[in-house]
């Protein structure tokens, strides 16, 4: 696999949801969850997870959009499309009829969010605990206002987006914000500009 297989998300900095999304040359805005990027996910802490994960499926509202020619599976989402968010739920993370006796979010929305989704593979290999569900790249609120924990994407850039990924493609979410990386880049020059070979 290579770089060209992998859309990395990486936020601007720890405070704020703001983010870089790159997959080979090109690179997008986005924004993750309000909870930030954590390694230790769980349900109902609106964080996205760090990691790498595959892309599983797209969903698409068909009365809103035309999907472009794309690599993954995909289908147009009904009115009774649901995800099961409820972790004592058989179907946890799981696509689902609504109105059902679990938890579910509703797929079909009124603002638009869920109008393009491709499914991330984060805990559904199977599903366990309480480490949380519905984890989706889908579209961004107008002045890209953090997610519930996934990544959000202006629409024209997510509609570009599905034509360039496949099934070998993976998410790999950085733990740390690019500011955080850029001072410890600045820091190792620093000690190897201090270098001097008669310390060794």
């Amino acid at each position: 696999m290579t770089d060209a297989n992998i859309l990395t998300v990486q936020v601007d900095s720890a405070e704020t949801s703001l983010a870089w999304a790159t997959l080979g040359p090109r690179r997008w805005r986005c924004t993750v969850g309000e909870g930030g990027v954590r390694e230790d996910k769980v349900e109902g802490d609106a964080a996205t997870p760090a990691g790498e994960y595959p892309l599983r499926r797209i969903y698409f509202r068909n009365d809103r959009l035309v999907l472009p020619k794309v690599g993954l599976p995909a289908r147009p989402i009904s009115e009774h499309d649901g995800w099961c968010d409820d972790p004592r739920s058989p179907t946890y993370n799981r696509l689902v009829r609504v109105p059902n006796e679990w938890s579910a979010e509703r797929m079909w929305r009124d603002d638009g969010l869920y109008d393009l989704v491709v499914v991330v593979g984060y805990n559904d290999d199977p599903p366990e605990g309480e480490w949380g569900s519905a984890i989706f790249l889908h579209l961004a609120r107008d002045d890209f206002g953090p997610t519930k924990g996934c990544v959000a994407f202006a629409r024209t850039d997510l509609l570009e987006l599905v034509t360039l990924i496949g099934p070998e493609t993976r998410l790999r979410v950085l733990a740390r914000p690019a500011v955080d990386q850029a001072t410890t880049s600045n820091v190792d020059a620093k000690l190897l500009e201090d270098f001097d070979e008669r310390d060794w």
